[in-house]
């Protein structure tokens, strides 16, 4: 009986195979790896942000929230929109053209440009989990698609076409398309989950954005 399994289906492949192979085993790697980053900084951002937030609201100034939120918002979430507002309020340069836009406006500017680089920290690895939840499962499929094709070579070549000279080697081609799925499924499971957290988290910065320059606008620091 011929051998056969996964360690005989990579010893015998070819370039393609261990390229396919080498493939796979990296964009897994890099998906686990920043799933699980993306978990712990996403965790911490949801269970510190309303604790952060009830700290700042509940300083005697802005410059005292802002120290609060230095202390207890770990992972900068809402930290920079915070200073952004302050800076911006602060903000005094006679002759500048920013000098000429009103205060309401400098500071909508600079929490819009906080917000943006927050979600983007948010957001960040979840195109790497997207594009390998969508093509690990077509790059299993090549190396399926090349081992069936190297495999019938092989039979042909050697002229012995019976069924179970075809369905060893046809089978192990097969294990290429699982490991894609393997690799495939975690990173989109992922990727919804996270964005479902990413998506809570982009709601309490607009909300906080919306409170902070009403705040600074209206009663002042």
């Amino acid at each position: 009986m011929a051998e056969t399994g996964v360690i005989h289906y990579l010893q015998s492949g070819d370039a393609v195979t261990h390229a396919v192979a080498g493939l796979l085993l990296a964009m897994s790697l890099a998906s686990w790896c920043f799933l699980l980053v993306k978990a712990w900084i996403l965790a911490r951002a949801k269970w510190q942000g309303p604790r952060a937030l009830q700290h700042f609201w509940q300083a005697a100034s802005l410059t005292d929230g802002i120290g609060a939120l230095r202390r207890t918002d770990r992972e900068r979430v809402f930290l920079p929109l915070a200073e952004a507002a302050w800076r911006a309020s602060q903000a005094e340069m006679p002759g500048a053209l920013l000098a000429q836009v009103e205060r309401s406006e400098r500071v909508l500017r600079a929490l819009r440009q906080a917000l943006l680089k927050s979600q983007r920290r948010l957001e960040f690895g979840q195109v790497l989990l997207a594009s390998v939840g969508a093509t690990a499962p077509f790059v299993g499929l090549l190396g399926t698609v090349w081992g069936i094709y190297h495999a019938l070579g092989s039979i042909a070549s050697s002229g012995q076409a019976m069924i179970e000279n075809v369905a060893g080697p046809v089978g192990e081609a097969l294990i290429m398309t699982a490991f894609g799925l393997v690799v495939a499924i975690p990173a989109v499971l992922a990727y919804n989950v996270l964005g479902r957290y990413v998506r809570q988290v982009s709601e309490e910065l607009d909300g906080f954005a919306h409170d902070l320059h009403a705040f600074v606008c209206g009663k002042g620091n």
